[in-house]
């Protein structure tokens, strides 16, 4: 009888770990973005998608008494699934307005998926500010391109190198609290 039982749990054993014809892919990608919007702490926005495509298994002459036989490609079902996760505060939105002052002038900065539109009240481009791989933007107008950077008080700092006098022209855009 014991014997009876063991090969009862092997053969069972054995037909749950039976091949099944499919190849399965599975893929996740994760990009984790860190933004400074003004307020000191940077905020962070994490993307995973993950993509699983499976791709049934045919064999070609499935009841021939060869060997070696051979497999048939088949359309893979490709299924995919997007989360988004953000910490609370996050708030670079896109088409959010923030408003500065630079110089007694008022600004608006409009978030972009890029980073930054720049623009007086009445709607005039000013700049456009892009985000570098190091945290910090580039920043272009029609006359120069410089660096800039959120420092700890949320205002924008802008660097600019000058060939006249060899040295660096620093500029701050003041966040205006409302």
């Amino acid at each position: 009888m014991k014997n009876f039982a063991m090969a009862i749990l092997l053969a069972l054993g054995l037909s749950a770990t039976a091949q099944v014809n499919q190849n399965v892919t599975k893929e996740s990608t994760t990009t984790t973005v860190k933004v400074n919007d003004g307020t000191g702490t940077p905020k962070k926005l994490v993307k995973t998608q993950n993509t699983e495509s499976v791709n049934q298994i045919e064999i070609k002459d499935a009841n021939s008494k060869k060997l070696n036989k051979e497999s048939v490609e088949t359309t893979p079902q490709v299924v995919s699934s997007t989360s988004v996760e953000r910490d609370n505060g996050f708030n670079a939105r896109v088409g959010q307005i923030s408003n500065y002052q630079m110089a007694g002038k008022d600004y608006i900065f409009v978030s972009e998926k890029a980073g930054y539109r720049i623009a007086t009240p009445d709607n005039k481009d000013y700049a456009k500010v892009r985000r570098t791989s190091n945290g910090q933007y580039i920043y272009k107008t029609p006359t120069a391109t410089s660096i800039g950077y959120f420092n700890p008080e949320g205002n924008f700092v802008v660097e600019t190198y000058d060939d006249k006098t060899d040295g660096v022209t620093v500029e701050t855009y003041t966040k205006v609290q409302k």
